[in-house]
């Protein structure tokens, strides 16, 4: 019996020893250095800085919010311009429910239209080169303002002038 609780107590203790051992590498290692520390305080300095220049633009956006809004009145309605460009009323194209033939033309041969944009023409109903090559003025600007995150780019990638071409073909 004696023996067992020798081997008890010899067991505990180096478990001690060991513990205290790796308590103490924790400890003197595990603290951060001096460039760490640092560093730290560089980063704490740059976020008050930032901290303190967003408040300042805060107070300044409330000061403008409480401010009355400025009277607009609407402008008359322009014609094409010599550019090209058509700033007047906008009308929908007619769309297709779906490709004709159950086939739609590959849209992505137009450049400036990826795979993202031939899924959101589709959605609107737009399969086919012959139904942009057909686009009317107003119509193309109706198409260059709801094409969500790609406003103009029917126009500046000359799409209808492709698409003929592709029609043609």
């Amino acid at each position: 019996m004696t023996y067992l609780l020798t081997q008890i107590f010899l067991y505990m203790l180096v478990t001690f020893l060991l513990g205290l051992l790796l308590g103490w590498l924790l400890w003197r290692y595990g603290r951060p250095t001096s460039g760490e520390i640092d560093a730290l305080r560089d980063e704490n300095k740059r976020l008050r800085a930032d901290l303190e220049v967003c408040t300042i633009k805060k107070a300044k956006l409330e000061a403008h919010a409480d401010a009355p809004a400025p009277v607009v009145v609407a402008a008359p309605i322009p014609a094409p311009t010599s550019e090209g460009t058509y700033t007047g009323p906008s009308s929908k194209p007619q769309g297709l429910s779906a490709a004709r033939d159950g086939k739609a033309d590959e849209l992505q041969q137009i450049h400036g239209v990826g795979p993202k944009m031939e899924k959101l023409l589709h959605s609107l109903g737009y399969y086919h080169f012959d139904q942009i090559a057909s686009w009317t003025t107003s119509e193309v600007a109706w198409v260059d303002n709801n094409l969500e995150g790609f406003k103009g780019r029917v126009t500046r990638d000359e799409w209808q002038k492709q698409a003929k071409a592709f029609a043609k073909n």
